[in-house]
């Protein structure tokens, strides 16, 4: 099949490529109130617990986000991998958060969290070089 706007097909996937690292970064900032507010709820004032759930209600939607762009345009080997990472590493998350009782796996929770900042910085951190790499920057 031939292209015949090669021009607005590149444009179109630039702006998706574009929004997919604003979803990530989004994402991050997230993660890293969730942080604050799990600090704050252990050493200030427990009602802050609320305001972390409500993060993660909140920021659970973005994965899905994120894993539809990989369905819409292509990207590279490693941010499809740190996106599906983020879908598994949340989801243990909750399975530590919420199953802990039957499942005894609650001393895993913290580590997961702290392996999910480390993931969503680096897909941002992937995704900010792929929208705005150098050599595409010079042909355009």
């Amino acid at each position: 099949m031939i292209d015949l706007h090669p021009e607005q097909t590149k444009l179109s996937g630039r702006w998706i490529k574009k929004g997919f690292l604003a979803i990530a970064v989004l994402f991050n900032f997230c993660l890293i109130a969730q942080l604050l507010t799990v600090g704050l709820a252990v050493f200030d004032d427990p009602t802050w617990w609320n305001i972390h759930i409500l993060l993660v209600r909140g920021y659970g939607g973005l994965v899905v986000l994120l894993l539809a762009g990989l369905f819409v345009h292509p990207f590279s080997q490693k941010i499809k991998m740190l996106t599906f990472s983020l879908a598994i590493l949340l989801t243990l998350q909750f399975i530590t958060g919420h199953l802990n009782q039957l499942l005894h796996l609650g001393f895993l929770h913290p580590l997961l969290g702290f392996s999910l900042f480390t993931s969503s910085t680096t897909l941002v951190h992937k995704s900010w070089h792929e929208v705005f790499d150098r050599s595409d920057a010079v042909t355009n």
